[in-house]
């Protein structure tokens, strides 16, 4: 079953008391965070905790990836290396470009190779948050087989183009639909930027469903707060998993019968309409929602 990212949930990693809570917060994936949340004074320190967290807590409900700093910074290269060592699930480059992937890919097997650990065993993520990094993005999507997914930072992005970010988003819809095409095309998970009013559940709402629509599978949040009401836009429908099993079990009908194409509810069933009966079969199941 392929892996769930419906959220995925910003932790600072100077922070012990979030560092222990991490895997009990329900998001599908939490992001201990090496950059951002941690002032340039506590690198080192913040560092060698995520390390030793990794080392002690039990993340194995979620899956943990680290965001280190960007590898053309003074700390990106201790970074990877350091947390590499300890083998979190992912390791999510910040500014990312096709280069720093591959240069991150090589660091990542010259680890796996000296400790042992199975080829391919860590995987990456990328951040896309330049205007840059937005026109090579498909680029970036396919520069190894190490990536599993990219996440879009709308806060650096918008910065980037000197533009206002404003709740809406309508300044990011061209930076959204380039960013999901090209995740689509490279059959990676597209995360989208999280949603900053944190006290807001409505315009959060609404924000991941504009998200969803266009193509993103998941969304960053940065917040435990929001991963329920994101959980809540990702998840099928009682109606939608009634109708995927109604369209499937219609199917199977119409394949013992030698029927190609059918129709359910006067409506034409084709393979687009089934294969996305299937998803949401396959994610209800995998949410436990049916057997």
């Amino acid at each position: 079953m392929k892996k769930l990212r419906r959220t995925m949930l910003f932790m600072p990693g100077n922070n012990p008391g979030m560092l222990l809570n991490a895997p009990i917060l329900g998001a599908d994936a939490v992001i201990l965070d090496l950059e951002d949340a941690v002032s340039l004074t506590e690198k080192d320190a913040a560092r060698e905790l995520v390390s030793g967290a990794i080392k002690t807590i039990d993340y194995s409900k979620v899956e943990l990836v680290v965001r280190i700093n960007p590898l053309d910074t003074e700390f990106g290269h201790t970074d990877l290396e350091t947390i590499a060592r300890v083998k979190p699930d992912t390791i999510l480059v910040p500014k990312a470009t096709k280069d720093q992937m591959i240069e991150a890919d090589e660091i990542i097997s010259r680890v796996e190779e000296e400790e042992g650990f199975e080829k391919g065993s860590i995987k990456l993520f990328g951040l896309i948050e330049t205007a840059y990094g937005l026109e090579t993005v498909y680029d970036v999507a396919t520069s190894t087989k190490r990536l599993v997914g990219l996440l879009l930072g709308a806060e650096d992005l918008t910065s980037d183009f000197g533009i206002k970010r404003t709740k809406e988003s309508d300044e990011i819809y061209y930076a959204r639909c380039r960013f999901a095409a090209a995740c689509r095309a490279a059959r990676i998970d597209a995360i989208d930027t999280p949603f900053t009013d944190t006290n807001d559940y409505e315009g959060l709402r609404l924000d991941t469903m504009k998200a969803k629509k266009i193509g993103f599978t998941g969304k960053a949040s940065i917040n435990p707060r929001q991963v329920d009401t994101i959980h809540s836009v990702y998840n099928p429908t009682v109606d939608e998993i009634k109708y995927a099993i109604r369209v499937l079990e219609a199917r199977d009908e119409a394949f013992a019968k030698g029927i190609g194409v059918f129709s359910l509810d006067g409506k034409m069933i084709d393979a687009p309409v089934i294969n996305r009966a299937i998803t949401t079969v396959d994610l209800a199941k995998n949410l436990g929602l049916i057997k």
